[in-house]
């Protein structure tokens, strides 16, 4: 089996799972924060969908300067609708499982750099990029915001098991 065969059951299980989580985003709320220092609910919902498109330029690039010198920045788009939060995660999923699915097994070892102002912050293989930058930080947002939607009285879907409001 071959590295991207492995990684599509979880990449779609795990999508899927967070797009259940991103459809009930409660729009009213999106300039809602839990702590001064917090995220936003709906700059949190935004990470969470743009997360999923790291998964492409991973696989497509060897870099990401989030910062680069004589060039500009990178900024995060801003929550608008729930509707429009969904079509920014399904096309970046949508990318994203297009990539893995064409990489080879080599194209997995390549070695892959987050930088910012031109200063690297890690270099590691396009497969662990994947795992921990990409899957696992979107994981532990989606978890974040799940207490987010606890906190403001919204039904928390189920993610490994069922949850207090799915059983």
């Amino acid at each position: 089996m071959s590295i991207a065969d492995s990684l599509l059951a979880e990449f779609d299980q795990e999508m899927a799972t967070t797009r259940k989580h991103l459809e009930r985003t409660p729009a009213q709320h999106a300039d809602w924060k839990p702590h001064p220092k917090s995220m936003s609910l709906g700059g949190l919902a935004i990470h969470i969908a743009e997360l999923s498109s790291w998964v492409k330029s991973s696989m497509t690039q060897t870099e990401l300067d989030l910062n680069p010198p004589g060039g500009p920045a990178y900024v995060s788009p801003k929550f608008q609708s729930v509707p429009a939060l969904l079509a920014l995660f399904d096309e970046q999923v949508k990318a994203g499982r297009a990539a893995i699915a064409a990489a080879s097994d080599k194209d997995f070892m390549v070695p892959w750099s987050l930088k910012n102002g031109g200063t690297v912050y890690f270099t590691m293989p396009r497969i662990a990029v994947i795992r921990s930058f990409v899957m696992n930080h979107l994981i532990h947002h989606r978890g974040q915001f799940t207490v987010y939607l606890r906190l403001k009285d919204v039904p928390v879907p189920q993610t490994y098991g069922p949850t207090a409001d799915e059983a």
